[in-house]
């Protein structure tokens, strides 16, 4: 297809697509002439991440394309181009510099048998939502999570089975942004609805 028709079909204006070209994030088309091109279904779904990325997850274009690169680096290896694309990312340090803050988030993974990264970002703010709830005076500890880990491994479960028929890398990268940082508005406001809903049942006139 022509850069045109590239646009329509990704929803990216031209000039965008040329500023991604020249940076670097968008591979060149196939050379028809000497200022044509043409492109595949690997550009949209590769501007679809992008801009995923980009605009969804706020990362700068430097930061993508480190990111696009490390994708296309470990294309065979699905669980590290998942967490590479879900920000999952080694960090400069050792456990030991991070110190015992984490115990709590570290003991509801044991608890749960969960294999995840020593640097996972998800374990500060589970350590950092229990400070913060027993500074407001409310009894909870990492025992108090251990439902709601449970429902949030069913909601794994339904999120990798939807990357299930994906083959393309770039496209399991794509979903697994999509799926993980579009849904979670939806997802937070299912929650909403069924506490009304639960409230109208038990408490409701």
């Amino acid at each position: 297809m022509r850069i045109s028709e590239l646009s329509r079909r990704s929803g990216v204006p031209i000039t965008t697509i040329k500023h991604y070209l020249r940076e670097g994030l968008l591979p060149p088309g196939r050379a028809t002439a000497a200022t044509q091109a043409e492109y595949d279904d690997s550009h949209v779904r590769r501007l679809r991440l992008i801009r995923a990325l980009i605009a969804v997850r706020g990362l700068s274009v430097n930061t993508t394309r480190e990111l696009l690169g490390a994708v296309s680096e470990h294309e065979s290896d699905t669980h590290q181009i998942l967490g590479l694309a879900l920000g999952v990312r080694p960090v400069t340090g050792t456990a030991d510099e991070e110190g015992p803050r984490d115990a709590e988030a570290d003991a509801l993974l044991a608890e749960m048998g969960w294999e995840v990264s020593d640097h996972a970002p998800a374990k500060a703010v589970i350590t950092e939502t229990l400070e913060t709830l027993r500074s407001l005076g409310v009894d909870y500890d990492w025992r108090s999570l251990v439902p709601y880990a449970t429902l949030a491994k069913h909601t794994a479960t339904l999120d990798l089975d939807q990357l299930a028929d994906a083959t393309d890398p770039l496209e399991r990268a794509e979903r697994a942004v999509l799926l993980t940082v579009l849904l979670e508005p939806a997802l937070l406001a299912l929650r909403r609805l069924a506490q009304e809903d639960e409230s109208a049942k038990r408490y409701g006139g």
